[in-house]
């Protein structure tokens, strides 16, 4: 099955292979520091949606280099590097702390680009203004976690935040002349086929540039997990999620990207399901199924 992946977009946008350069910020959510909610979403770990990141107490440039040369023998040295400000919600701070830590990111001689992770409620006319700004410089992607369209199981995952915001955080990212991707996760408790294709077909319309896809999975210390061992819900088979993938795929416009059909979560915190952990494994069905030559 064809589709635009984030191969495709970065070799018309930059003319080579891309890779994320994970980069660590000293902030948190609002669903965790109590003006909005307490604990974060109930799949998030401790790290955040970071775990993969370096320390935050390390500087940007040295972050960088730190994940160039984990990547570096497999890339090469015509690749080029996304720095990734991935951990928690990272316009949640004041927009000159997120001005100079992007500075220094795109100071760094292996950064063509920067993609800032964040929430919809977390970014005022400031923010999109400043980021509007760095745009005309260097491309600014930002990845908003959507997860579901639904308002009803935004609240039982603790997202807290209204869909709408969403549409409306993606039409002045784009005014602005940033690139938007949405998280979405597929499994979520309670949640249907269709409450799933809602979700993307919701992406769709909102006129984001591209989507992430992920399988929910079930990560140590976290509200999940006690959900999940009271058998509150069960998480899906390799064939069930990639069955809901193909389905959405059938959804996504020709000139959305489709920047990943799954994660993977850090192997000592991860629970469930199984198949998860063999990333090998799962990238093979993945060619297998929807080899995208």
């Amino acid at each position: 099955m064809r589709y635009k992946s984030a191969n495709d977009h970065y070799k018309e946008r930059f003319g080579r292979k891309m890779y994320k350069a994970s980069v660590s910020l000293n902030v948190t959510c609002p669903n965790r520091d109590g003006s909005k909610g307490t604990g974060g979403c109930i799949f998030c770990s401790e790290g955040g949606s970071g775990e993969f990141s370096p320390d935050a107490s390390v500087p940007v440039s040295e972050q960088i280099d730190m994940a160039v040369s984990k990547v570096f023998s497999k890339a090469g040295p015509d690749a080029g590097y996304i720095a990734y400000f991935q951990s928690f919600t990272n316009t949640y701070c004041d927009t000159g702390y997120l001005r100079k830590a992007i500075e220094e990111a795109i100071a760094h001689p292996k950064i063509l680009a920067v993609s800032i992770g964040t929430r919809p409620d977390c970014l005022p006319e400031n923010m999109v203004t400043m980021l509007g700004e760095m745009a005309k410089d260097i491309p600014v992607y930002i990845e908003m976690g959507l997860q579901t369209s639904s308002d009803r199981t935004a609240l039982l995952i603790n997202r807290c935040y209204e869909t709408q915001e969403f549409a409306d955080a993606v039409s002045r990212l784009k005014n602005a002349g940033i690139n938007v991707i949405a998280h979405v996760i597929f499994g979520l408790p309670g949640e249907t086929v269709e409450d799933m294709m809602d979700t993307v077909r919701y992406v769709v319309d909102s006129r984001c540039d591209g989507i992430k896809f992920t399988c929910l999975y079930v990560l140590r210390n976290t509200v999940l997990e006690k959900m999940y061992l009271n058998k509150e819900f069960e998480t899906l088979t390799m064939k069930e999620y990639f069955d809901i993938v193909e389905q959405a795929l059938e959804i996504i416009p020709d000139d959305m990207t489709v920047h990943r059909l799954t994660g993977d979560g850090p192997k000592r915190l991860l629970i469930a399901p199984e198949w998860t952990k063999n990333k090998r494994s799962a990238v093979n069905y993945i060619n297998r199924r929807f080899g995208n030559g």
